[in-house]
Order: structure tokens, then sequence, then C-alpha cells
């Protein structure tokens, strides 16, 4: 996928009703359990834990709550890149929480994407879909790639003995993942050729709490530097941007903000990420999801 992809034209559309959430956490920060906390921001050190009753979503929960019509409750038929875009989700969170890493480089260092993912931590993270890839990695001799697992994980591979690594009705379970957290319903919709299960949005203020937060990571709280920003949050706007489901955070905003906001995402999409991989305290394999996407 080309760094331009997903920059598709603004459609327009009307923002949703904002609804007030339980509490704030950090204004814009994510939240996690404790025992699954990496280094957050990229300065490194422990987070603190805030003890927050918000809502608490994946990587891959906020990818499909952006993708998702809010009334129709299904991500657009036209929508082909989310699946894959999920599966960057997946090796991000499990990143994030410290269970797997990029092997070590020698002395000739190697391109990110031509190094392996190894398990770091074998400990379970109670999400279903992410201790699944997780014992897979885990199992898988030789280790392999973070484009090879995208692929894998997808069930995008020529090689038969690989397709029992594909993560299957990913979207399907992740949307009962926000049913059972309150933020979608279960309906039926009939297509005339068939019937379909929807997930309405139910809590339309989780939503726009998550556009808001996206909306100010490149605007109002932009940080010109991204080992600065927040981990979670990058990794948030190059997985929403490689899913193509960024433009529905952006829509709402005014020409002047939509222009900056845009500005800010190609700048992030035109960074040297082998370059940025090298910076101390930075998180490889994070980067080298990134690559995946953008090369």
């Amino acid at each position: 996928m080309s760094r331009s992809d997903g920059l598709v034209q603004r459609r327009n559309a009307s923002s949703a009703a904002s609804k007030s959430a339980d509490r704030d956490q950090e204004d814009y920060g994510s939240s996690w359990p404790e025992d699954d906390k990496d280094t957050h921001h990229g300065g490194g050190g422990e987070e603190e834990d805030h003890d927050s009753k918000e809502t608490r979503l994946t990587l891959m929960e906020e990818i499909l709550l952006l993708g998702l019509k809010d009334k129709e409750g299904y991500t657009s038929f036209w929508n082909d890149c989310i699946s894959s875009g999920l599966r960057g989700c997946i090796l991000s969170e499990l990143a994030l929480r410290g269970r797997i890493e990029l092997e070590k480089t020698g002395m000739r260092r190697r391109s990110l994407l031509n190094r392996k993912v190894l398990c770091k931590s074998e400990s379970p993270t109670g999400d279903v879909l992410l201790d699944e890839a997780l014992k897979h990695m885990k199992e898988t001799q030789p280790p392999e790639t973070v484009q090879s697992w995208i692929e894998y994980l997808s069930g995008e591979t020529w090689n038969p003995m690989k397709l029992k690594y594909q993560l299957r009705n990913v979207r399907e379970r992740l949307a009962k993942n926000l049913v059972e957290k309150g933020v979608c319903t279960t309906e039926k919709q009939n297509f005339v050729l068939f019937d379909m299960t929807t997930h309405p949005l139910n809590d339309s203020g989780i939503k726009q709490k998550l556009v808001k937060k996206v909306q100010e990571t490149v605007l109002g709280r932009w940080i010109n530097d991204p080992h600065r920003m927040d981990r979670r949050m990058l990794m948030l706007i190059y997985l929403a941007h490689a899913s193509d489901v960024l433009e529905n955070a952006f829509a709402p905003l005014s020409d002047e903000d939509y222009e900056v906001a845009m500005r800010r995402v190609r700048e992030l999409l035109d960074l040297d990420f082998e370059q940025e991989s090298a910076k101390e305290g930075a998180n490889e394999l994070l980067w080298a999801v990134a690559t995946a996407f953008t090369k």
C-alpha cells in the first residue's frame, strides 16, 4: 500500500451528538490493565494507573469503531483495507503490552521488515484474539516477519501450510466485544438477498470521544516529534490510515482544520521509519508495523 492510499476525498458528515462519559482519563489518554502496560509514551517508564472507569478499548476495537457506520452498524462494503489493518492492530497491541518484539539486529543492521517477530512473554493478555495470535507466534519455528504475520493472520497467503494461522470472523468478534462493553448493540438487517447481523452505535459518547482524541492528536495536542507522542495514539493514526477509516474521524472538521490535520498525517507517513526505529527508546516492532503498511 502506498503512503497516499486512504487519503480519499473528504466526505461530508455530520458530527455525532456528544454524550458525557463516566470519567475522563488524562483527557485524551488510553487505558488498559496495569499488568499489560508497556512504555506508553516515547520516553519510556511505567505508566501510572489512573483507575479510570472509562470503557477500555483495544486498538482493534477503536479501528472497527471508527469504521462502523453509526446507524447502519456495519463497515463500508468498499473498504478492502480494514481486514489487514486489524491484523496490524493485533501485532501493535501485543507489542504495546510487552508480549512480542523484533529480533535484535547484528553488526550489519537489517531492515525492519527483514527481522523476525519473537515472543517476549507468554503470559495471557485476557483478550481472546490477542492470545490466539500470541499462541501462533510462540509455536512457530523458525520465527516469521511482521509482514508475514499480517498476511498469515489475514489468510492472505499462497502457502497452504500457513492457512492454519488465519484469525477468522475478526470483525464480528470485535463487534461482539463492543456490544459487551455497551458501545454498540446488535440488530438484524435485511438486504433483499440476505440477512446480516449489524451493530449500530449504542453509546455515541464513546465514539465521539475517540474521534475527538484522534483529531486533537494532530491539532490542539500536536507534538512535532513522534517519540514524544503517545505511542498508542501514534499507532492509532497509522493504522486508521492503513485501514482507510481515518477520514471518518476528520470528516466533521472545518476545512481549515481538515487541511492542517491531513498535512500533519502526511508528515508522519513521510518519516524515515528505519531511522526512527534506531532512536533510543523506540519500540522497533511498532515501527515495523507502520513500515509494512506504508512501504
